[in-house]
């Protein structure tokens, strides 16, 4: 089993079709398209219809994906949802997709590990498949951060969007993931949260009131954790794949703010244009972020089989991770 080669056999993701622009936002809060575009690189954001969830995002991102690797989904043995808006608090995300696709009788779980989420996601398939335990796996990043958006905070609400990304993990010929990289730190967890709906605040009528539902976030802070968190993580992912950082063709971050990854680039000496950029049209969108970069790339030609490709990624939690990887 030690020898089974484990990689990304097929990515696939999807957007919502409605665009929210920087200048709709000016006409929402006390904002500038300018403003938007200098402290965070974002230009416009996609947002999901009021009847669109989450699981109805993940299950496009995922046909797209199965129908490039050629697979039924009746052949998935595991299925992987990484969410911070699930359709509900159960059964879980995963569970209902399993449903729309018809891959029953795969194991299903959601994952939250915030933006760091899809990476977490992608360690747990890898060895898994690698253990022998599992043949095909779905490894999903969906979100509709928009639900949980408060749109009169000019802070954040400029910030987010919707959309899915998904990718079949399977043995391959060659290795594809080469190494991971994961960690956490609960003391920053109160620096970007939602505090209302769990069990330490249910929903209430003062939950809703305080304005509980939405995210939380000390933005400075959360900037100074996330730049070296990344970097750190990225450089160890590139240490342990035993590779020097001229030697991968494409760096694709979670894609949270233009100036993180710009500080991460120069902190670990690479040059920007190294990095996949999808922010100035996506926004943020949290686990979805990483998956819909790579498949953008893969699917416009940018990167090509036999690329190696480090993908990075910070979250609440605060959780972080880094991925090297061959395609």
């Amino acid at each position: 089993m030690a020898d089974r080669h484990v990689g990304i056999r097929a990515t696939g993701s999807y957007l919502p079709e409605r665009v929210l622009s920087n200048a709709d936002l000016e006409r929402m809060v006390d904002t500038t398209d300018q403003w938007i575009v200098e402290r965070t690189g974002i230009r416009t954001r996609r947002i999901a219809r009021d009847d669109e969830a989450t699981s109805d995002m993940a299950a496009e991102a995922s046909r797209r994906a199965l129908g490039r690797a050629g697979l039924d989904p009746k052949d998935l043995d595991l299925l992987v949802v990484a969410t911070v808006t699930p359709d509900m608090p159960f059964p879980s995300t995963a569970c209902v997709l399993q449903e729309r696709l018809g891959a029953f009788g795969a194991a299903c779980f959601d994952l939250n590990a915030a933006c760091s989420g899809w990476l977490y996601s992608l360690d747990m398939a890898w060895g898994a498949i690698a253990g022998g335990r599992y043949r095909n796996a779905l490894v999903v990043g969906a979100e509709k951060l928009s639900a949980i958006t408060d749109w009169e905070d000019r802070n954040t609400c400029v910030l987010f969007g919707d959309g899915a990304g998904a990718a079949v993990v399977g043995e391959t010929p060659r290795p594809g993931f080469i190494s991971s990289c994961l960690g956490a730190d609960g003391r920053w967890g109160r620096l970007l949260y939602l505090p209302g709906g769990g069990s330490r605040h249910p929903a209430s009528h003062a939950t809703v009131d305080g304005r509980m539902h939405y995210m939380k976030m000390e933005g400075k802070e959360v900037f100074k954790q996330a730049v070296a968190a990344m970097s750190s993580a990225a450089e160890e992912a590139i240490r342990r794949a035993g590779m020097r950082a001229d030697e991968i063709a494409c760096f694709i971050p979670h894609q949270a703010n233009v100036r993180i990854m710009k500080a991460v680039a120069k902190r670990i000496g690479v040059p920007f244009d190294r990095f996949l950029v999808t922010i100035d049209h996506c926004g943020n969108i949290s686990a979805a972020s990483i998956p819909i970069a790579l498949d953008e790339a893969v699917s416009d030609g940018r990167l090509k089989e036999g690329d190696a490709v480090v993908l990075v990624a910070f979250g609440g939690g605060f959780t972080w991770g880094a991925m090297a990887v061959r395609l």
